[in-house]
C-alpha cells in the first residue's frame, strides 16, 4: 500500500469511530480535525481503501509479529555474574562514566538477557550521552519482558521528549503514572509536556497554520498511526494534541536512581 493509501486508510478509520459514537464530544472534535489535516494534507479524494483491508486488525498483526522472543533461561552462575556487572554500571553511572556503564549493561544483557532492570538502566545510560533511539529501544526491549515496568515506561517518556515527539512521550509518562499514581516526576513530566504542546497549539491563526505545521513534520504520518493504539488504549484526551506534535523539548527529570 502506498503512503496515500495509508493515509486513506487512517481517514476510513477514523470515520468509522466517528459513526460507532463511543468517544467524547470533545475527543470527536479532536477526530474531526485530525480526518481534514490528513485529507488536506495526502490529497486522499477518492482513493479507495481496498474492502478487506482493516487498519486496526494489521496494526495488532503487526505488533504481534515484532514482539521479542523469550531469551533462554540464564544459568544460575550467569545470573550472579549479570547482577555484577549491573552493579558495575551503576557505579559506572554514578560516575558520570556512561560509556562504561554501557559496556557493564551490555555484558549483563548478554548473559541475563531476560532481565528487564538491567535494558532499563542501559536506556539510562544512553540518554545520557545523547543516543535518545537507542535509549527508546532499550525501554521497549524492558517493557516486552516486564509490560509494568514503570521505571521503563518514565526513561521512554525522556527520551520521546528529547526528540520531540511529544505525544508518544505523553503516552509514556500515562502508563507510568497508571503504575506509580504517586510518582511526583511521571507527573510532572507529564504536566510540562502538555503544557508545552498546548502554548504551541494557540499559537494557530488558522485551520492553514496547522496544515503548514502538519506537512512541515516529519512525524505527522506517525502520529496517525498512533490514532488506532490511542484509541485501543481508551486514552481519548490525547487524541486532542495528535495534530500539535511539536515543540521544543521540555526539561524534564529523569527519574536518576538504577535498579
Amino acid at each position: 500500500m502506498s503512503v496515500k493509501g495509508l493515509a486513506a486508510a487512517i481517514i476510513e478509520f477514523l470515520t468509522q469511530q466517528l459513526e460507532d459514537g463511543n468517544i467524547t464530544e470533545e475527543s470527536r472534535e479532536s477526530l474531526e480535525v485530525a480526518i481534514q489535516c490528513l485529507e488536506s494534507a495526502y490529497n486522499v479524494q477518492g482513493f479507495v481503501v481496498p474492502t478487506n483491508f482493516n487498519l486496526l486488525e494489521v496494526y495488532k498483526k503487526t505488533v504481534e509479529s515484532t514482539k521479542a522472543q523469550p531469551a533462554k533461561e540464564a544459568m544460575p552462575e550467569e545470573k550472579a555474574e549479570a547482577e555484577r556487572l549491573k552493579n558495575e554500571g551503576n557505579a559506572y553511572m554514578k560516575a558520570e562514566k556512561h560509556q562504561e556503564a554501557i559496556a557493564s549493561y551490555t555484558k549483563a544483557i548478554e548473559l541475563n538477557g531476560a532481565n528487564a532492570v538491567y535494558y532499563c538502566n542501559r536506556a539510562a545510560a544512553y540518554s545520557k550521552i545523547g543516543n535518545h533511539e537507542q535509549a527508546i529501544s532499550d525501554c521497549q526491549a524492558a517493557l516486552t519482558i516486564d509490560r509494568t515496568y514503570s521505571k521503563a515506561y518514565g526513561r521512554l517518556g525522556l527520551a520521546y521528549s528529547s526528540l520531540n515527539k511529544l505525544v508518544d512521550a505523553g503516552i509514556s509518562y500515562k502508563r507510568a503514572l497508571e503504575m506509580e499514581p504517586d510518582n511526583e516526576s511521571y507527573k510532572y513530566n507529564l504536566h510540562v509536556t502538555e503544557e508545552r504542546i498546548r502554548e504551541q497549539s494557540r499559537g494557530f491563526n488558522s485551520f492553514e497554520d496547522m496544515i503548514d505545521i502538519a506537512l512541515s513534520n516529519p512525524d505527522f504520518l506517525r502520529a496517525g498511526q498512533r490514532v488506532a493504539q490511542l484509541i485501543q488504549d481508551s486514552d481519548p484526551e490525547l487524541l486532542e494534541i495528535l495534530m500539535r506534535q511539536m515543540g521544543n523539548n521540555p526539561s524534564n527529570p529523569e527519574p536518576s536512581q538504577q535498579n
